[in-house]
């Protein structure tokens, strides 16, 4: 009996002493004078918001790329530098946009989808243009106009989930075109007007895009303009659209990797990832500040990231890394795409991804991870954050799709099991949507105190996953299960 105590105690301390090794390592490498030398240079007014492709957005990338170097982490095995190329496709917005209904002008509208058009024959009114709203009526070569959202679902983010199938409906029954009117906060339709009449980006793709049809969408406040419609067979109006100009641009993602030291783990990867653009330069707030410098969203998460890659260049887990931070996520997730696409490692190399988004936060006690129950790591997390005096929770915002709108989900749909690591939130409003994509989240109105332990939690949680023997897979059932056992082939 005397023996099995003195083993059990063995053991105990054994795996004790571990944990506060592991703890240790994290202290020595995270310190609060470097996250908030990292967020105050992504975030200075001088990178004017970081967007992509913007001189701004290459020097951050150049800057991220430094930093790794001088970690001693390597650089990209396909290239030899710490860059992926990500070439993209820049349509700059029509020069020439005319649009007026029922003998009125509208000032405020935002081009969804760019196509040269000159209409002047009448347009008709579909209701909410879905499939029930064609019945028994004719549209080949009208333009439609119809009511944003649906009967249960009205506002700008629900309006933007049925664009795909209201756009598909309206070509099949021969529309030349779509006018939909959206009833939208000052704040929103701001936020919509910077991202749609900017020019817009995408991944440059061999075939050329046919049958592209114009989609606009009017600012109707109040929903006055569909109420004065819903009685009208046919509404006059006057459509044109110039074309719009395109040109191939060139970013990039900034890639490193640290070799784990384990000889059959090593082959095994952590993506630890975040991206580094923001959304640029845009409407003033109410200081006339233009510049929406992104200091949660996401120098925080990309520095997340810095702090991994500096840990484990001094001390690999057993499991090797891969670093990548990604360009064009605020475009449409436009460098994770492409990198799932055109990886440096075999994607089947890759057993979990460790991504950081953030909007904001207004619970200091917690970091909240989307999709914590969804994989098999998740003690892992809620372990390290509690080493940290933080509560790991999951997504408490679900109606918000936070999951689906961050680079997590690329690789999510590849079956790489895949949360995202965000500062802590109980509700998707309040602070958070005070700084979300605004000119005031700026790196001196963040705690400090609170993102030292974020950030301390962020690391040991990826220094658990990456020793531990077990890999990290989904939980049974999880919709993206299937694609992991396809991928990885058990």
């Amino acid at each position: 009996m005397k023996k099995l105590a003195f083993l059990f105690i063995a053991v105990v301390s054994t795996t004790i002493s571990f944990g506060q090794n592991d703890k240790n390592k994290v202290q020595e490498t995270v310190t609060k004078s470097k996250i908030e030398g990292h967020i105050y240079f992504l975030a200075d007014d001088l990178l004017k918001g970081r967007e992509t492709g913007t001189p701004e957005n290459k020097i951050a990338a150049s800057y991220l790329a430094n930093t790794l170097r001088s970690y001693g982490v390597k650089p990209n095995p396909k290239t030899g530098d710490y860059y992926q190329v990500v070439n993209l496709q820049k349509t700059a917005p029509p020069s020439d946009v005319t649009i007026s209904i029922n003998g009125t002008t509208v000032k405020q509208y935002a081009l969804l989808d760019k196509a040269a058009v000159d209409f002047s024959k009448g347009a008709v009114y579909m209701g909410y243009g879905l499939e029930k709203d064609y019945k028994g009526k004719s549209v080949d070569g009208k333009v439609v106009i119809i009511k944003a959202g649906s009967a249960d679902t009205k506002d700008a983010r629900a309006a933007f989930g049925l664009l795909d199938e209201k756009r598909e409906l309206a070509k099949q029954h021969g529309a030349v075109g779509v006018i939909e009117l959206l009833n939208a906060g000052e704040q929103m339709w701001g936020f919509i007007e910077h991202n749609f009449n900017a020019p817009s980006l995408g991944i440059v793709k061999k075939e050329t895009k046919k049958g592209t049809m114009p989609y606009v969408w009017v600012l109707d406040k109040d929903d006055k303009m569909s109420q004065s419609l819903t009685s009208k067979t046919t509404i006059p109006i006057q459509f044109t659209m110039s074309d719009a100009k395109e040109e191939v641009i060139t970013s990039q993602n900034v890639i490193g990797i640290v070799e784990g030291t384990d000889p059959t783990l090593k082959n095994e990867y952590i993506i630890y990832s975040a991206h580094y653009d923001h959304v640029g330069i845009g409407t003033p707030d109410e200081t006339g500040d233009t510049i929406y410098n992104g200091a949660r969203d996401n120098a925080i998460g990309t520095t997340t990231v810095l702090s991994m890659a500096e840990n484990l260049a001094k001390y690999p887990t057993k499991r090797s890394a891969l670093f990548i931070l990604f360009t064009g996520e605020e475009k449409g997730l436009l460098g994770s795409s492409f990198y799932v696409e055109n990886p440096v490692l075999p994607l089947n190399q890759m057993v979990y991804c460790f991504n950081s988004d953030n909007g904001g936060y207004n619970d200091t006690s917690l970091a909240t991870i989307i999709g914590l129950p969804r994989t098999t790591a998740s003690q892992h997390i809620k372990d390290a954050a509690s080493v940290f005096g933080l509560t790991a929770i999951d997504d408490p915002a679900p109606e918000q799709g936070l999951f689906d709108r961050s680079d997590n989900v690329n690789f999510a749909a590849k079956g790489i099991p895949a949360p995202t690591f965000s500062l802590g939130f109980t509700a998707f409003n309040g602070d958070v949507t005070k700084y979300y994509h605004r000119p005031g989240d700026e790196a001196n109105t963040l705690d400090y105190d609170y993102l030292f332990k974020f950030f301390s939690a962020y690391v040991l949680a990826g220094r658990n996953i990456g020793n531990d023997p077990v890999t990290p897979t989904w939980t049974a059932g999880d919709k993206y299960e299937a694609a992991g056992k396809a991928l990885y082939k058990n």
